[in-house]
């Protein structure tokens, strides 16, 4: 996001600009303000003419949208702070209400979205890729039973590790190691467990790219409610 228009962008970095930008509900405005001028744009388009084109350009509009999310790189703007903060609500701010949602009017305010709510959501989409992981391996039996045995071996190799003193014996402990990683090698390609880790992490893109596209923003500090006296 370029904020080259703005002074406050010459002076003051992009990351604490757009931090800026978040605390004071700017970026939300924004993003209703995209979509209402689309909205407003279309609706005087198709009240001007009764050309059976332009239902054709509205269509070849929205397939460019999606198309151009194949392009996205919802972790462009992802940082370590985003996983330290405290996970959304599932049901009030991570899923929200069917006005909660709308079409992208282009594939920058597309990409916009994406990078917006893929920081705020970042806690939520970690937990999704867990249960989607876990889901693979319970499809997966032998990919389950292949990483446990891996857990297993490695956890008796520090078990035996500590126990003979092979720190004492850097030699006998590195030829161990090297044989430990390549029997872990061959139980994991063996079972297929990189197959459940390839489902789970495409399932999870997928869902955190249409999730954060279509997912309007929303204010990341909701009101407090004012109780009178």
């Amino acid at each position: 996001m370029v904020f080259s228009s703005n002074p406050l962008a010459l002076s003051v970095p992009e990351p604490a600009f757009e931090s800026w930008l978040r605390d004071t509900g700017y970026l939300e405005l924004i993003d209703q303000r995209t979509s209402a001028a689309a909205d407003a744009v279309s609706t005087t388009t198709v009240n001007s003419t009764s050309s059976p084109l332009v239902p054709a350009t509205s269509l070849s509009s929205k397939l460019l949208t999606l198309l151009s999310f194949l392009t996205l790189n919802p972790f462009a703007k992802l940082t370590a702070d985003d996983f330290s903060a405290d996970t959304p609500s599932w049901s009030r701010s991570f899923v929200g209400s069917s006005d909660s949602y709308s079409f992208p009017s282009s594939p920058s305010q597309a990409r916009f979205r994406v990078h917006e709510n893929v920081k705020r959501y970042a806690r939520n989409y970690s937990y999704l890729f867990i249960v989607f992981f876990a889901s693979a391996l319970y499809k997966m039996p032998l990919a389950l039973v292949g990483l446990i045995s891996c857990l297993a071996l490695w956890d008796f190799f520090k078990f035996s590790s500590d126990k003979w003193g092979l720190d004492q014996y850097p030699v006998i402990r590195q030829c161990l190691l090297r044989i430990a990683q390549c029997a872990t090698a061959v139980i994991l390609i063996y079972s297929n467990v990189q197959m459940a880790l390839f489902c789970a992490i495409s399932v999870s893109y997928a869902g955190v790219i249409l999730h954060a596209a279509f997912r309007k923003l929303t204010p990341a500090k909701q009101p407090s409610t004012v109780r009178g006296g």
